[in-house]
Protein backbone atom coordinates (compact mmCIF):
# COMPACT_ATOMS: atom_id res chain seq x y z
CA UNK A 1 0.00 0.00 0.00
CA UNK A 2 0.97 3.42 -1.47
CA UNK A 3 1.52 7.07 0.61
CA UNK A 4 -1.45 7.67 -1.50
CA UNK A 5 -3.77 4.56 -1.37
CA UNK A 6 -4.30 5.54 2.63
CA UNK A 7 -7.73 6.84 3.29
CA UNK A 8 -7.47 10.53 5.59
CA UNK A 9 -7.77 9.98 9.05
CA UNK A 10 -9.45 13.17 10.54
CA UNK A 11 -8.93 13.96 14.38
CA UNK A 12 -11.48 13.45 16.52
CA UNK A 13 -13.60 16.53 17.53
CA UNK A 14 -16.80 15.32 19.94
CA UNK A 15 -18.99 17.71 22.00
CA UNK A 16 -16.59 18.55 24.82
CA UNK A 17 -19.80 19.70 27.25
CA UNK A 18 -20.71 16.14 28.69
CA UNK A 19 -17.27 15.28 29.44
CA UNK A 20 -17.71 18.66 31.55
CA UNK A 21 -20.78 17.68 33.14
CA UNK A 22 -19.42 14.40 33.76
CA UNK A 23 -16.29 15.39 35.91
CA UNK A 24 -18.80 18.03 37.67
CA UNK A 25 -21.30 15.15 38.65
CA UNK A 26 -18.18 12.61 39.66
CA UNK A 27 -17.00 15.00 41.94
CA UNK A 28 -20.29 15.63 43.45
CA UNK A 29 -20.99 12.11 43.59
CA UNK A 30 -17.56 11.08 45.22
CA UNK A 31 -18.64 14.08 47.72
CA UNK A 32 -21.83 12.53 49.11
CA UNK A 33 -19.81 9.14 49.39
CA UNK A 34 -17.41 10.05 51.59
CA UNK A 35 -20.10 12.10 53.43
CA UNK A 36 -21.86 8.89 53.58
CA UNK A 37 -18.85 6.76 54.74
CA UNK A 38 -17.30 9.45 56.94
CA UNK A 39 -14.70 10.22 54.78
CA UNK A 40 -11.48 12.38 55.26
CA UNK A 41 -11.98 15.95 55.64
CA UNK A 42 -9.05 16.85 53.30
CA UNK A 43 -10.69 14.51 50.71
CA UNK A 44 -14.12 16.14 51.05
CA UNK A 45 -12.42 19.68 50.83
CA UNK A 46 -10.61 17.86 47.65
CA UNK A 47 -14.13 16.89 46.05
CA UNK A 48 -15.72 20.49 46.53
CA UNK A 49 -12.69 22.19 45.07
CA UNK A 50 -13.21 19.65 41.36
CA UNK A 51 -16.67 20.36 41.65
CA UNK A 52 -16.21 24.60 41.75
CA UNK A 53 -13.23 24.43 39.32
CA UNK A 54 -15.78 21.92 37.16
CA UNK A 55 -18.24 25.33 36.10
CA UNK A 56 -14.98 27.77 34.61
CA UNK A 57 -14.32 24.09 32.84
CA UNK A 58 -17.68 24.20 31.87
CA UNK A 59 -17.50 27.42 30.54
CA UNK A 60 -14.34 27.07 28.47
CA UNK A 61 -16.18 23.85 26.94
CA UNK A 62 -19.51 25.68 26.05
CA UNK A 63 -17.17 27.90 24.29
CA UNK A 64 -14.91 25.48 22.22
CA UNK A 65 -18.25 23.38 21.41
CA UNK A 66 -19.51 26.69 20.01
CA UNK A 67 -16.80 27.72 17.93
CA UNK A 68 -16.84 23.33 16.79
CA UNK A 69 -20.00 24.29 15.65
CA UNK A 70 -19.14 27.12 13.78
CA UNK A 71 -16.11 24.94 12.13
CA UNK A 72 -18.68 22.25 11.09
CA UNK A 73 -20.63 24.73 9.51
CA UNK A 74 -18.34 26.72 7.70
CA UNK A 75 -16.96 23.65 6.41
CA UNK A 76 -19.82 21.90 4.74
CA UNK A 77 -20.87 25.05 3.25
CA UNK A 78 -17.62 25.47 1.30
CA UNK A 79 -17.82 21.75 0.55
CA UNK A 80 -20.74 22.50 -1.34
Amino acid sequence: MTEGDRPEVKPLDPPMVPFAVAGIVAWAVAFVVLLLFDGSEEWLWICVAGFLWGFPGLFVMLRHDANRRRRLAAGSTSAR
